[in-house]
């Protein structure tokens, strides 16, 4: 039985009728042109809008990834600071707990309000124990802290230098807080034996609970 031979194809018509299909396109209208040419330009006009879609979502998909990156870096320098004070915690709890009871000896050191006129006793008393004459001491006016009260006292005593010297340690060995500064001493004029200290002492307070809360509305009202 003879075999059926294949249909042949004619390369050059089938090239002929394709460019005749490229030839004398109207250009303003499209829909009149043949199947392929239309075809190609559909498929030209997708591809194109396609590509200029994933342009404009590509950039997009950029500026959230710098975004992202930027907050990876936000995130692993917060995570690095957090993970340090993890480590320290136990160190800063103890650091704490020893701050707390150092605040509490030195709170004990303040007087309070009624306990003011005693420590002047105190400070008067030191003077006298060392022989030393007062010519002035006279409190001035209180300045409140946040927390604390501040009570400058102006001091003018005449005494030997050794004496003045040891009241001044006295002051400083007193149970309380007492601060000596603005310190001069000069020449005495009733004994040349003698000299005569001006100083300021200091001491210090804590505030009533009334006075704390007058003190936080004051503060309050001023930043207002």
């Amino acid at each position: 039985m003879a075999k059926k031979q294949a249909p042949k194809i004619d390369l050059a018509a089938l090239q002929q009728d394709l460019q005749r299909q490229f030839t004398n396109l109207d250009s303003k209208d499209p829909s009149l042109w043949p199947i392929l040419p239309r075809t190609l330009l559909c498929v030209a006009i997708a591809v194109g809008v396609a590509v200029f879609l994933w342009f404009i979502k590509l950039t997009d998909y950029e500026a959230e990834l710098e975004a992202a990156r930027a907050q990876e870096v936000t995130l692993r320098e917060d995570y690095q600071r957090k993970l340090l004070k993890a480590v320290s915690l136990d160190a800063l709890k103890k650091q704490r707990e020893q701050i707390q009871q150092y605040v509490l000896q030195l709170e004990k050191q303040l007087p309070s309000k009624a306990e003011m006129a005693a420590l002047l006793s105190d400070i008067n008393q030191a003077g006298l124990g060392r022989s030393l004459q007062f010519e002035l001491f006279r409190p001035g006016q209180v300045v409140v802290r946040d927390y604390y009260a501040e009570l400058p006292i102006a001091v003018r005593v005449t005494g030997k230098y050794h004496d003045i010297g040891a009241f001044a340690a006295d002051i400083a060995h007193l149970s309380r807080i007492v601060t000596m500064d603005n310190l001069s001493i000069v020449p005495g004029t009733k004994d040349s034996a003698s000299l005569s200290m001006d100083a300021t002492a200091r001491t210090y307070r804590y505030l009533d609970p009334e006075e704390v809360q007058a003190q936080r509305k004051a503060t309050g009202g001023a930043k207002k």
